[in-house]
């Protein structure tokens, strides 16, 4: 991509204004504790106090609206003391140019740094610089920086106890993680009807991962709707997969093929109900047509072999999703029971019975009524729950405790080719920059310069230009709006403090539509803050906006003489991905080799090391495209081939994951020998993606070979092995494409 077509991609996504869904509630609590915090400084002290009391309210606020699962009161008084100490040791090096310079530098490195931890971490620092630049210019003795920071600290707690005291939707973004999570999986459901090879994204799986993880005292106090939900949702994804395959499953045709596809619509039917019960608290609600199609069909078999397995298995999922909802189960309309013939042999028979009952598996979720879930056999399911709740609980570090973390993962940042170094590099360089060039340049209010570069700059190339174009043309109408209003309206001090609390309520509400409308109300509330402590407009509208622009340009001129490409990690990151789809299939296939030794819990941390990496490579590949490089080794052609290959990699081990051995099946010796001969074959692989060299799977093909020789084709792990080593061939000519485009002669066994 050229720099020109970069530049115009940026600018269009930085204008870009997104339609998301607002809380307004939250909102006006968030602007209801600037709201008390100024009026409550101004009626008691001086309208500079106000002003630093307000600006440590506005930002615990903000912190509040990341996407962090952190208890909101944490985020808030975290926020109001890192802001606090940074004000306060601003205020103590104000009055001399070259400390308060040094001081800058440093306090930024550190903030840039803080991106290692997480990217609310992040921006939470880079707030903190960003606010004191603005804090500072209100001219203090040491008495009164200790009284201005004391105050700042003050505006975060008014912020947490606001949260405390007026809960609003308590564990509403777990909620919807988990939900969202459902609903990704009743989607994927619905398209595996017409596409049986459907890929499914597991961002929802892993949102909904990171959002069960919660400290000691959030896992006691957390509702019984967030217990035991996400494990099942791990198991339903795989066996959906698995049932819609036309090679692993039914047919591609016929009335196999008709009856997977009235379990998958039901299926999405079910899944909807619970995620929508789960978002919002309320009873699952079941259409009696979806009940009807999850109940063995009296007319007799359908299904066969592994297809029905899997649907046996996918209708005691669906009871034990609804089970785990602890609610009443309400249908739509009232469902008679379908008897049963004596002698059906497409329903469970005595074996998969025993099976389902040594493995806590109901048989349908359309036998569940309200009244069966609410006996003995409900409170059987509820402590089965528990139990999953408490085998799988994700503990997360507690604040003291995330010390050492944070300071393992700043060490692992402290090398030259750290994108995260050489971001914070580049943010203290441009902080001190502008702030030098603001104080010579014979305009006002010169730390609007830095302030806008600080809160521009991001670790990638395409937040860092799109959110530059987004703040100047923010800036410009938050300025022109706010300047004019203060023009010829001549507020007071009260009358500017209801306006600064307005805008801070729209930024609040409508943080998440995009940066041009945050900075644009942020422009307007530091216009209406100011002007409680008699700051003039004069210089406003023309300086502040020169300065704007001028921060902006510095933060893109500093990425462009100073970057840290994702292009060329390109290889690395795919390397990454297929070393950990490898480590994944070879866990689900020794299961199959040695299936009394089974351990699933390998195989569940491989499988979340493998979501990791494909989601650093989907992450490095959308910002690689944005970025005017070239391809340095791998075409976008060569690039979009390779992650089709991976994908279907995972998928296949996916599909073998959902039909485990029994733990007496015989073990496999030709299973294992696959299993070695690709864990053998990979670290090599690794390393021929990496400096493009050829791959080599003739020892994969040998074992398959003898496997298939030993055991035949129809054999399911055979035929998954067989697709796994077509995935791999792809792979490998995908990365032989030569400069044309064409394949180079790849080398066989």
């Amino acid at each position: 991509m050229t720099w020109s077509r970069a530049l115009k991609e940026t600018a269009r996504t930085g204008l870009t204004i997104e339609r998301t869904r607002l809380e307004p509630l939250v909102a006006l609590r968030g602007a209801c504790g600037v709201a008390i915090v100024i009026g409550l400084i101004l009626w008691l002290g001086s309208p500079p106090l106000a002003v630093s009391s307000a600006f440590g309210a506005f930002a615990s606020g903000i912190a509040t609206f990341q996407r962090s699962w952190r208890p909101r009161p944490v985020l808030a008084l975290a926020a109001a003391a890192g802001l606090a100490v940074s004000t306060f040791f601003g205020y103590l090096a104000a009055a001399h140019p070259l400390p308060f310079v040094l001081l800058l530098a440093g306090w930024s490195l550190l903030a840039g740094m803080a991106w290692a931890v997480g990217p609310v971490t992040g921006l939470v620092a880079t707030q903190m610089v960003a606010v004191m630049l603005v804090t500072v210019t209100l001219p203090t003795s040491v008495f009164g920086a200790v009284e201005h920071a004391a105050l700042i600290a003050f505006g975060g707690l008014v912020q947490a106890a606001l949260i405390v005291l007026v809960p609003i939707r308590p564990w509403g973004a777990q909620r919807d993680a988990l939900a969202d999570a459902f609903a990704a999986e009743a989607d994927f459901a619905r398209r595996l009807r017409d596409d049986p090879v459907a890929p499914f994204d597991p961002q929802p799986l892993m949102n909904a991962r990171h959002a069960a993880a919660m400290t000691p005292r959030q896992a006691r106090r957390r509702p019984r709707q967030l217990r035991g939900y996400r494990a099942l949702a791990e198991r339903i994804r795989p066996v959906l997969a698995s049932l819609a395959d036309p090679v692993i499953g039914a047919p591609a045709e016929g009335p196999e093929r008709d009856r997977v596809r009235d379990l998958l619509d039901a299926a999405g039917t079910v899944l909807d109900a619970v995620a929508h019960a789960i978002r919002w608290g309320k009873p699952v609600r079941l259409p009696s047509e979806a009940m009807t199609v999850l109940e063995v069909p009296a007319a007799g078999p359908i299904l066969q072999g592994a297809a029905r397995r899997s649907a046996l298995r996918l209708m005691a999922l669906l009871a034990d999703v609804v089970e785990s909802a602890d609610e009443p189960l309400e249908t739509v309309e009232p469902v008679r029971p379908t008897p049963r013939p004596p002698s059906d042999q497409h329903g469970p028979t005595p074996q998969d019975t025993q099976q389902q009952a040594s493995s806590g598996q109901r048989p349908s979720a359309a036998k569940q009524s309200a009244s069966a879930k609410q006996s003995a056999s409900g409170q059987r399911a509820g402590s089965g729950v528990e139990a999953v709740a408490v085998r799988n609980a994700l503990l997360r570090p507690t604040v003291p405790r995330l010390v050492p973390v944070a300071l393992r993962a700043l060490r692992r940042e402290v090398r030259w080719s750290s994108p995260v170094l050489r971001h914070a590099m580049r943010l203290a360089a441009v902080a001190c920059a502008g702030y030098l060039l603001g104080l010579v340049m014979p305009l006002g209010h010169g730390y609007w310069a830095p302030m806008a570069s600080v809160m521009v700059m991001r670790p990638d190339f395409e937040q860092t230009y799109s959110r530059g174009v987004a703040r100047f043309a923010g800036t410009l109408v938050g300025v022109l709006l706010g300047g004019a209003a203060v023009a010829l309206g001549h507020p007071g001090e009260y009358v500017s403090a209801a306006l600064a609390v307005l805008c801070v309520g729209l930024l609040y509400l409508l943080l998440r539509t995009g940066f041009t409308v945050a900075s644009a109300c942020i422009s307007a509330y530091v216009i209406f803050l100011l002007g409680i402590a008699g700051e003039g407009w004069s210089q406003t509208v023309q300086d502040r906006v020169g300065l704007t622009l001028l921060g902006g340009l510095l933060a893109m001129a500093a990425y462009a003489l100073f970057p840290a490409w994702e292009t060329p990690k390109l290889r690395d990151r795919l390397a990454d991905w297929l070393v950990a789809n490898g480590r994944y299939a070879i866990a689900v296939f020794i299961g199959h080799a040695r299936p009394l030794e089974r351990r699933p819990r390998h195989v569940r941390e491989a499988l979340l090391d493998a979501r990791a990496a494909r989601m650093g490579w989907e992450q490095s590949e959308a910002r690689a495209q944005a970025e005017p490089v070239r391809h340095r080794g791998i075409s976008r052609r060569s690039a979009g081939a390779a992650q089709t290959a991976l994908s279907t990699m995972g998928r296949v081990t996916m599909l073998l994951e959902a039909h485990p051995p029994d733990r007496d099946a015989p073990p496999s010796p030709e299973a294992a020998e696959f299993a070695a001969a690709l864990r053998a074959a990979l670290p090599d692989a690794a390393t021929a993606v990496r400096e493009r060299q050829p791959l080599d799977w003739s020892a994969v093909h040998a074992a398959l070979d003898t496997w298939r020789d030993r055991e035949g084709t129809a054999a399911l792990p055979v035929r998954c092995a067989e697709l796994l080593v077509d995935a791999l061939d792809e792979l490998e000519g995908a990365l032989s494409r030569g400069p044309g485009g064409r394949n180079r002669p790849r080398r066989r066994p």
